[in-house]
C-alpha cells in the first residue's frame, strides 16, 4: 500500500496536468467513431460529434434534448419530450462508449464520457500521470478535480470509501484506490456499475405437464431463452445461475428488490401427447404490470420445439424494445436439431459443469460425441465437447490414451464449432479456452475479444474471458469485467469472487483477497483451496493456510510433485510463478526443492482457475 505522502504527491501530479486540448479531443473522437468496436448503426457517431463540437465551440449550454433532436435527429420544430428518441439514443451512446473503452480504447490517451442527467460531454486524460506535458511546456493552473478523472470514476471511488473512512483522509485514499482495480465490495456497493438499459430476469419456465419430456421441454425453453436473449445488444439479461436460483412463480417484488431488474419473463409449458402449449408473459417489476403475454399452441410432429423457442425469444425482445425499436430480430442461423436426446446433451453439459466431477464427465462426453455424429453441423455441441475434452487434460478426468491428445481434440472441436457458426458465443468461448491451454495466448485473447464483441451480455463468457485476461497478465481489466459479470449475474457469485480474490492477491491487496476468497465458497474445486492457502499465508493466517493446503494436496496429490510442468502448462508468468511458489512454501505445502526453473516457464499468463 502506498504511504499517505506518496499518494498526496501523486494526486498533486494528477491535478497539475492540463486538460486535453481541442486537438486531443478531436483526435480521440476520430479514434472512437472509426473503430470497428463502436457501433456503426444509428446516429451514435453524429450524436457524439455534435455534442463534442458544440462543447469545444463554447456552446455547451445549448446542448439540450430539444437542440439534439432538431440538429442530430432532424425532428421538426414541434418536437416535445414525449418523443423518447434523444433519451434512448443517449443511453445507447453511453453504453457504446463504456464498451469501447472496455474493449478497444482501454489504452487511449483521452477519456470521453456523457454523464447521466444531461448531454454535455466531459473530457479527461485516461491516465493523467502517463500523459503529462513535456517539461518544456509552460506550467498551467491546476485543473478542477472533475477534469482530472472521469466523473464516473470519482463516483465509483467515493462509493468505495465506506462510512469508516474519515473525511480528512478521503482525497488521499480515493487516489490510492483510483490507481488499482476497485475491490469487489466497493463496486458491488456502487450504482455506477448497474446496467443502464433494459434489464431482464428469466424465471425458470414452469413444467405444467406430466412426465420427463415435459420437464425437459420446460428446462430446454428456459435455456434457449438464456442463450438467445443476450444476443440483443441493448438488452441486459441476468445469467443462468441467477435464473436457476429462482422458482417459476417468483414474485416481481423479489426480482425488483433483490436483483434490481426492470423486467421479468415468466411462463410455463404443457405437453400432452404431441401437442405443446407455451405461455409467456413479460412483467414490469416495479408495479407488477403485465406488459405483454402470449400463448403458443403447436404440434411437435409438424413444428419443432426450437422454432417455438425462437418465436418466444423474438416476441419478448420486441416487446421490451418497442418504444424505439432498439433490438433487432435474433439471428436464428444454424439452430440446434429437433432431437430431444441431442438437445438434452447440452442441458446435461451445464449440469456437469456445475458439479465438475469424473462420472458425469464421461457420460456427457459420450452423449455429445453421439450428438455430433448424428448432427455434424450442431455448433453448440461441438463447442461443449471441446470444453469436455479440455477437462480431460486440466482435471485429469477419464483421460484416453489414444491419439490425438485431449488438448488437440479440444482445439479441433472448437475450430469446427466456429467454422459452423462464426457468431456462436459458446463456440468462440471454447476456441478462446482451447487456444489458451494450447499455449497460444495472443490468439486466445483475440478470440475472446471477438466473442465479447459478438455478445457483450453473456455472463458466462464474461467470466471466462476475464479469467484469461487476468491470468494472462491483464489483472486490472480482468477484475473490471468480473465485477460487471457479478453485477449482471449475482447467482454466479462464487466463481467471480474466487477470481477476484486471485486478482487482488496478484496486485498485492492481500486484505481484499482474503475477503473475496471467503465469499467464494467453492469447496469442491481443488484450485480454490490452493488459492486460499496462498492468500492466507500472505495474510499471516497460518492455521487457515495449512488447512486449505492440506485439502488441496488431498484433492490433487500429484500437482506439487510436478509443479514446474503444471504451472508451465497453465502459462504462468515467471514473476507470478515465483510469488506463488514462495507463498505455497509459506503455507507449508510440500513444494520440491529446486523448483522453480524460470527458464522452463513461458513469459505469458497463468491459469489458477477455481473451476
Amino acid at each position: 500500500m502506498r504511504t499517505s505522502m506518496s499518494a498526496e504527491r501523486d494526486l498533486g501530479r494528477h491535478l497539475a496536468v492540463s486538460p486535453p486540448t481541442p486537438d486531443d479531443i478531436r483526435a480521440q473522437l476520430e479514434r472512437i467513431v472509426t473503430s470497428p468496436e463502436f457501433p456503426a448503426v444509428g446516429r451514435g457517431s453524429a450524436f457524439l460529434s455534435y455534442v463534442i463540437e458544440e462543447t469545444l465551440a463554447g456552446r455547451a449550454q445549448r446542448i439540450k434534448g430539444y437542440s439534439v433532436a432538431i440538429e442530430v435527429f432532424k425532428r421538426d420544430q414541434g418536437f416535445t419530450q414525449d418523443d423518447p428518441v434523444v433519451r434512448i439514443e443517449a443511453g445507447r451512446l453511453r453504453r457504446a462508449l463504456e464498451r469501447y473503452y472496455l474493449v478497444a480504447g482501454q489504452n487511449d490517451p483521452v477519456w470521453i464520457e456523457i454523464p447521466k442527467g444531461g448531454y454535455v460531454p466531459s473530457f479527461a486524460w485516461n491516465d493523467p500521470v502517463a500523459t503529462e506535458p513535456h517539461e518544456a511546456a509552460p506550467a498551467l493552473p491546476a485543473a478542477p478535480v472533475e477534469t482530472a478523472l472521469p466523473p464516473s470514476r470519482w463516483r465509483r471511488l467515493l462509493t468505495s470509501l465506506g462510512s469508516a473512512v474519515v473525511a480528512a483522509a478521503a482525497v488521499v485514499f480515493v487516489y490510492w484506490v483510483a490507481d488499482r482495480p476497485e475491490s469487489g465490495a466497493s463496486l458491488r456497493g456502487s450504482n455506477a456499475l448497474a446496467p443502464e438499459g433494459p434489464t431482464l430476469v428469466v424465471a425458470p419456465f414452469a413444467d405444467l405437464g406430466e412426465g420427463p419430456e415435459a420437464r425437459l421441454y420446460a428446462a430446454g425453453l428456459t435455456e434457449e431463452l438464456l442463450t438467445a436473449l443476450p444476443r440483443f445488444k441493448e438488452l441486459t439479461v441476468f445469467g443462468r445461475e441467477t435464473s436457476k436460483s429462482l422458482v417459476p412463480e417468483v414474485d416481481v417484488a423479489t426480482v425488483r428488490g433483490e436483483l434490481g431488474a426492470q423486467y421479468l419473463l415468466a411462463g410455463g409449458l404443457r405437453v400432452a401427447g404431441s401437442r405443446v402449449r407455451v405461455t409467456a408473459r413479460l412483467l414490469e417489476t416495479e408495479t407488477g404490470t403485465i406488459l405483454w403475454s402470449q400463448i403458443y399452441d403447436d404440434d411437435l410432429q409438424t413444428r419443432g420445439l426450437f422454432a417455438i423457442q425462437s418465436d418466444v425469444a423474438d416476441k419478448v425482445a420486441t416487446a421490451v424494445a418497442q418504444p424505439y425499436g432498439i433490438i433487432s430480430q435474433a439471428d436464428a442461423a444454424n439452430p440446434p436439431p429437433d432431437d430431444i436426446d441431442a438437445y438434452g446433451c447440452t442441458l446435461r453439459f451445464y449440469a456437469y459443469r456445475a458439479e465438475l466431477s469424473m462420472k458425469p464427465h464421461a457420460e456427457v462426453r459420450e452423449c455429445l460425441e453421439s450428438a455430433i455424429a448424428r448432427y455434424p453441423s450442431y455448433a453448440t455441441a461441438w463447442a461443449m465437447l471441446s470444453i469436455v475434452y479440455l477437462d480431460e487434460d486440466r482435471f485429469k478426468f477419464n483421460v484416453r490414451s489414444s491419439s490425438p491428445k485431449p488438448l488437440e481434440r479440444a482445439l479441433r472441436a472448437a475450430r469446427r464449432a466456429v467454422q459452423l457458426d462464426p457468431g456462436n458465443t459458446r463456440a468462440l468461448q471454447a476456441l478462446m479456452t482451447a487456444l489458451f491451454f494450447n499455449q497460444q495466448l495472443e490468439e486466445s485473447l483475440r478470440a475472446g475479444e471477438q466473442a465479447l464483441a459478438t455478445n457483450p451480455n453473456d455472463t458466462e463468457l464474461m467470466g471466462e474471458f476475464a479469467t484469461r485476461l487476468a491470468l494472462g497478465g491483464q489483472w486490472k481489466r480482468g477484475a473490471e469485467i468480473l465485477n460487471l459479470a457479478l453485477a449482471r449475474n449475482p447467482g454466479g457469485a462464487g466463481y467471480y469472487h474466487g477470481m477476484l480474490a486471485l486478482a487482488d492477491y496478484m496486485q498485492g491487496d492481500y486484505e481484499a483477497a482474503a475477503t473475496e476468497i471467503k465469499l467464494a465458497d467453492l469447496q469442491k474445486f481443488p484450485f480454490f483451496h490452493l488459492v486460499a492457502a496462498v492468500i492466507y499465508a500472505e495474510r499471516g493466517m497460518t492455521g487457515e493456510a495449512a488447512r486449505e493446503g492440506a485439502v488441496f494436496v488431498e484433492m490433487r496429490p500429484q500437482f506439487l510433485a510436478n509443479i514446474t510442468a503444471e504451472l508451465a502448462s497453465r502459462n504462468v508468468r515467471p514473476g507470478d510463478q515465483i510469488r506463488l511458489v514462495d507463498a505455497m512454501r509459506k503455507a507449508g505445502l510440500p513444494v520440491p526443492e529446486g523448483e522453480v526453473a524460470i527458464s522452463e516457464v513461458p513469459a505469458i499468463g497463468s491459469d489458477l482457475q477455481p473451476r
